[in-house]
């Protein structure tokens, strides 16, 4: 007669090796399996995924299922999850897994809208978030969260007993943390800086500001090539960028440009999103040149009035509500996003060194 603690190791055994349908390789090498225990007569496994976002998780459970009936038992799956990521800005003292810069070529293709549409995703399905509006010529992120005010300084102690300042963002009601120099100027004031000003200022916000232990840190970029993806390869280790895109042709030479910068400066491009996608501006250019450049497609976002409502009322986040137009496809985009990130994790334990230009 086969002992419990036989079947239990068969079973430990056969879950270790199945599959994951997202990453390519065993749940064991990616250590996903918490528990696979065998108290009476069901199983019970647990898997814990690299991020709230995965994608279709009932795959596994089904995977697990037929590992456990070839063993002999049947099993309940229950899921949790840990993000993953490179500790992107320990260089400096930030405690955040993954950065993720949100880009484009050119302006008037709703990457802003996107980023904060990706952070309220972000948060929405479970992780810690921060987006940091690096867009400095037009930061329109406290807009379209419907966020004002003046930012504060409060003063912490480090590790070695030192008392230092630091900027604290403005929080959302959803968690969502908010940083921007949107806060610190008049709403119709113009930003007059030279390079050196900007790297000065993105300093402040990724190393003199108290972001505290986010999974996600989106920092929405300034449109075109410049500066700020400079710095910000300089500084830390990002886990990626986001090249957000419309369909028609100008757009994506542009976007061809924003993914060469990025790549030039060693930050991995985690995928094309498609935006305004529909009859004004047509569909599936973008999908059309990621596959070109050998890029992942992330998802298309449809030309929706509610988009543009929802920004204008400064409730962003509502586009996650059960009757959004847009919830599922932005929901989609959130999850690849996160899947490429996780991606990135396995594959790349450091970021190379930066080339001097």
């Amino acid at each position: 007669m086969t002992s419990a603690a036989d079947i239990e190791s068969k079973l430990r055994s056969a879950i270790d090796a199945i599959i994951d349908p997202e990453l390519g390789r065993t749940l064991g090498s990616l250590r996903m399996v918490k528990q696979a225990a065998v108290p009476g007569d069901r199983a019970t496994v647990e898997i814990e995924l690299p991020t709230p976002a995965y994608p279709d998780r009932e795959r596994i459970a089904e995977l697990v299922r037929k590992a456990a009936a070839a063993v002999g038992v049947q099993a309940e799956t229950r899921f949790s999850w840990k993000v993953k990521g490179k500790e992107s800005g320990g260089n400096i003292g930030l405690r955040v897994k993954n950065i993720i810069a949100v880009g484009s070529g050119k302006g008037g293709v709703g990457k802003s809208t996107l980023a904060a549409s990706l952070a309220c995703g972000m948060r929405h399905l479970g992780a810690s978030v921060g987006l940091l509006d690096a867009d400095v010529y037009g930061p329109s992120i406290p807009h379209l969260f419907g966020e004002s005010g003046e930012l504060s300084l409060k003063e912490i102690k480090t590790p070695d007993g030192q008392v230092v300042p630091r900027v604290e963002p403005i929080e959302t009601a959803s968690g969502v943390k908010l940083l921007s120099i949107g806060f610190q100027i008049a709403k119709d004031q113009a930003v007059v800086w030279r390079g050196p000003m900007l790297h000065r200022q993105l300093t402040l916000f990724l190393q003199h500001t108290d972001w505290g232990e986010l999974d996600y840190l989106f920092i929405d970029m300034p449109p075109g090539t410049g500066d700020v993806a400079l710095s910000l390869s300089q500084m830390v280790q990002a886990a990626g960028a986001v090249i957000v895109c419309t369909p028609q042709q100008v757009a994506l030479l542009d976007a061809v440009r924003a993914i060469s910068m990025f790549r030039t400066v060693k930050i991995p491009v985690l995928g094309m999103v498609e935006n305004m996608s529909g009859d004004v501006f047509g569909r599936g250019g973008t999908r059309a040149k990621a596959g070109e450049l050998g890029v992942p497609f992330l998802g298309e976002l449809p030309i929706e009035a509610a988009v543009r409502i929802k920004g204008d009322d400064g409730k962003i986040g509502d586009l996650y509500g059960e009757s959004s137009p847009v919830r599922e496809p932005l929901l989609r985009i959130c999850e690849r996003m996160a899947i490429e990130v996780a991606k990135q994790t396995l594959e790349q334990s450091s970021m190379p060194t930066l080339e001097l230009l």
